[in-house]
Formats: structure tokens, sequence, C-alpha cells
């Protein structure tokens, strides 16, 4: 594999703006300032992290999906980030991989995080993604699905020999309050399975008091930071190395040892919005 650039960028969010963070967004990512293969955006960028999806959620194809594609086109990234999407009257939590020349796939957050009672609101995903760029597999997934290890657990892939991904990204809205967990995880993750993994959080404070104070973090496979940015606007571009990577997973391939297991997904109850 060839090195990916990685840009994150960690913002403060226009409370349920949408036009008002697409307009910031667009202003940040010229900031960047250099190529780049990947830039990732936090959860909800769009809105915050809200459960007015009735007054708030997009179809498919609409205003950010659109800018997504402009963005994706003018800088020559893969683009990712979620939204509020609606989808045959459902509302989902949902990642967009947009990439330029509008080849897109789309994840919807597992794991709804019931304390806000987003589970009252979204329907869950069910199924996992991982996307293929620049010689990269990349499993994208969205900020409550960090705690639960099971879902994005790296399998062996016999028929490739290898790993199912190299790189696990988590955009989030992860509180100031449970930071530690965050970034614990973040490493455990990318110790268990053996890849590299970034975590894209917000800062600031939500038009519901919450604060958030960022901590977005690129951790390699050892789970060390190769870098960390907290409590402060941040437009970062961290190089990781593939060579780095598949020498590590030479020397230590644990995921050889690794229990086998399936995952079993219920189907979504019909429910009336």
């Amino acid at each position: 594999m060839q090195d990916l650039k990685i840009t994150i960028i960690q913002s403060d969010l226009h409370w349920e703006d949408i036009g008002a963070n697409l307009a910031m967004f667009e202003e940040k990512i010229w900031q960047i300032g250099q190529s780049t293969d990947v830039i990732v955006l936090p959860e909800m960028f769009t809105t915050g992290f809200t459960m007015a999806a009735p007054r708030l959620a997009e179809q498919m194809n609409m205003r950010t999906f659109k800018w997504m594609r402009q963005m994706a086109d003018q800088t020559g990234a893969l683009v990712l980030g979620s939204f509020i999407a609606l989808v045959h009257d459902r509302y989902y939590n949902r990642l967009l991989w947009m990439e330029p020349g509008g080849n897109f796939k789309t994840y919807d957050k597992r794991h709804l995080f019931r304390m806000a009672e987003e589970h009252q609101v979204f329907s869950p995903g069910e199924s996992l993604l991982v996307g293929h760029w620049k010689g990269w597999r990349i499993c994208p997934l969205v900020c409550y699905d960090l705690r639960f290890p099971v879902w994005s657990r790296n399998r062996w892939n016999s028929t490739l020999k290898k790993p199912t991904y190299d790189l696990a990204i988590y955009v989030a809205n992860w509180p100031k309050v449970r930071v530690q967990a965050w970034d614990t995880l973040l490493k455990a993750r990318a110790i268990e399975n053996l890849s590299y993994v970034v975590g894209v959080n917000r800062i600031g404070i939500d038009g519901k008091g919450v604060e958030y104070n960022g901590l977005s973090t690129i951790v390699n496979p050892k789970g060390e930071p190769v870098f960390t940015v907290e409590g402060m606007e941040a437009i970062k571009t961290v190089e990781i190395g593939g060579n780095a990577l598949q020498a590590y997973r030479d020397k230590f391939p644990a995921f050889l040892d690794a229990d086998d297991f399936s995952v079993e997904v219920e189907p979504i109850p019909q429910v009336d919005f």
C-alpha cells in the first residue's frame, strides 16, 4: 500500500443550521492548503447532534449530498461525514462516503445513543461498510459505535489472505465529560484490530448546552497516537504509512489467533414517524 494523507477537521458547529455549517466547512476545506487523500468531518456536521430529524432530515441527492460531491470533485479527495438522512420514511444518522466523480457509499450508524433518545428517532444500520480507496481498505463508523468492539472487529479474510480493513475512521459528537473513554477506546480499537484508527470529534457547546473538547486523534496499530488535538479548532493533514502497517502485521500477526464468530442483525421493526 502507498502512504495515505488524511485531513481531519475539528470544528465547532452551528446548531441546527445546515447552510451555515456547509459554508463554514467549505472555507475550512480550502484552508487545507495541500493535496490530501481523505477529508474527515465530524458526526452530524451539518446540524450538531440533534434529534430534530423531522425538521432537518434531507433526502439523498439533495443539499448535503451535492455539497459533498462538489468538495470531493474540487479537492480530489475522499470526503467522509455524517448527516441526517430521510430514506423511505425513516431517519438515519448516515455517514456518506463521497469520492471524486460522484461514486459514493453509505453507512448508517448501528449503535444509537439511547441516553439522548437517538434510538427513539433514528433507525439503526444493518450492515458494516468497508470501502477501498488509494489501495487502503477503510471502515467508517459513527460515534457510539466505538463502544461496541464486536461490530468493528477486524476479521482475517482467507480469500485476500489479509485482515478485512486497514483503517477505521470514527466521526463523532463525543462530549467532554466522557472524553477519557473516547481516547481510551480509540487506542483499544487500533490495538485489537491491528489497524490505524482515526477519530474526528467536534468542539464547542451545542444547542442543548453539551460541551465538546475534540481530542481528535490518529492512532497507529500499536495504539500510539500519531496526532492529537484538543480544545481548539484544527485542520491537520497527517500521512500514515502503508509499508509500516504491513511490516507490523507481518511481525505481530495476532489476528491469526482470533476467535471466529458471527454477528446477527435483527430486522428493523416497522415504526410510524
